[in-house]
């Protein structure tokens, strides 16, 4: 528990603390934040006090993906439902705190139909929506859209905010493929990122504002370039080889920085700005393990930092580096759920 004024004692055992994985020697004090459904994405705000993520929890009446968002403390109930920040139409992805504190980003279907949009049949092969309806919105902590940040044609979403609260970068399929995109925090100055044929996306800014790390595919082959493109032209990609690369504001010093192969992503820099961590399933011996690992900028010295359950993903470190907010199957009873978990970070 973060120590506050209080000198209650049940105020300090209400958290649900899970013990570390013995391999997970930079966590302390995890502590489960959600208990059901599919949560992921959780970024914190500029202050460090609170959470917005999605869930299609169906104890909160969900079908598919909304935005929430709380003060972390009040997580600390494990009956506690946050307050809903998108719309309840449509699906929604990659929320993010605006600099004030006082309203979300986040991408939405719901403009374009009220109803979730279908999911790709996984049973052919896995792949990830890409859907040409997502615009990115602005709300209010109340749920209320004050502005749309984006009315082009296609795929609009993945935007998520510089430290220095200027820039936002997002993926956008605009230029007829996945690409880096980055505007000011009012929408204005649209500017092209990246332009290598394949999936770039899940882009954040460095500590210092100036640079993004990101995923991407990099198709080489003409069956691999053909496969990406027919793929795409019916809203859909496959994440299944994804490496993570670095890159200026302005597209220069583009530098790969994993080579591990398979599917390398949600990475997140480090506070340091000298380290990436991110999800991979490059050690598994089926696909289907993701464990978070930490590396070199310069792609050296990578180290394994989860070893409990076969799903962690979605890192991101508080403003002042002190805690790791992720997404776990960790202590799910069996089920399928993916949870919210909060750990103490040492280095």
């Amino acid at each position: 528990m973060i120590a506050g004024c209080s000198n209650k004692p049940e105020q300090e055992t209400k958290w649900h603390t899970v013990a570390p994985g013995a391999g997970e020697k930079h966590f302390k004090n995890i502590r489960q934040l959600t208990w059901g459904g599919d949560n992921a994405e959780a970024y914190w705000s500029f202050d460090g006090k609170s959470l917005t993520f999605q869930s299609n929890n169906p104890g909160w009446g969900l079908e598919c993906d909304q935005i929430f968002s709380a003060p972390l403390e009040a997580f600390a109930d494990s009956g506690f439902k946050p307050q809903i920040i998108s719309t309840g139409a449509g699906r929604t992805t990659c929320s993010y705190f605006m600099p004030d504190g006082k309203h979300i980003l986040f991408a939405s279907t719901h403009n374009a139909n009220k109803s979730c949009p279908p999911v790709p049949d996984h049973n052919k092969s896995y792949v990830w929506p890409v859907y040409s309806t997502y615009d990115i919105y602005v709300s209010d902590l109340k749920g209320n859209i004050t502005k749309q940040l984006t009315k082009e044609d296609g795929y609009d979403a993945e935007a998520t905010i510089s430290p220095d609260g200027k820039m936002i970068v997002f993926t956008s399929t605009r230029s007829g493929d996945l690409e880096l995109w980055t505007m000011n925090i009012d929408g204005t100055d649209v500017k092209q990122v990246t332009n290598g044929l394949g999936y770039d996306g899940g882009a954040f800014f460095s500590p210092d504002s100036k640079k993004l790390v990101f995923r991407a595919s990099r198709p080489k082959t003409d069956e691999e370039i053909k496969h990406y493109k027919a793929l795409l032209a019916e809203g859909m990609v496959e994440p299944t080889n994804l490496e993570i690369y670095t890159v200026n504001l302005d597209g220069t010093d583009l530098k790969q920085v994993t080579n591990l192969g398979k599917a390398n992503w949600a990475p997140f820099f480090h506070p340091s700005g000298k380290k990436i961590i991110f999800s991979s399933n490059h050690a598994a011996d089926k696909g289907y393990n993701f464990q978070l690992y930490m590396v070199n900028t310069d792609g050296s010295n990578l180290e394994k930092v989860t070893d409990e359950s076969i799903f962690n993903a979605f890192p991101m470190f508080s403003p002042d580096g002190k805690l790791l907010v992720f997404s776990s199957n960790r202590n799910n009873g069996g089920t399928r759920s993916t949870n919210l978990f909060v750990a103490e970070w040492q280095d």
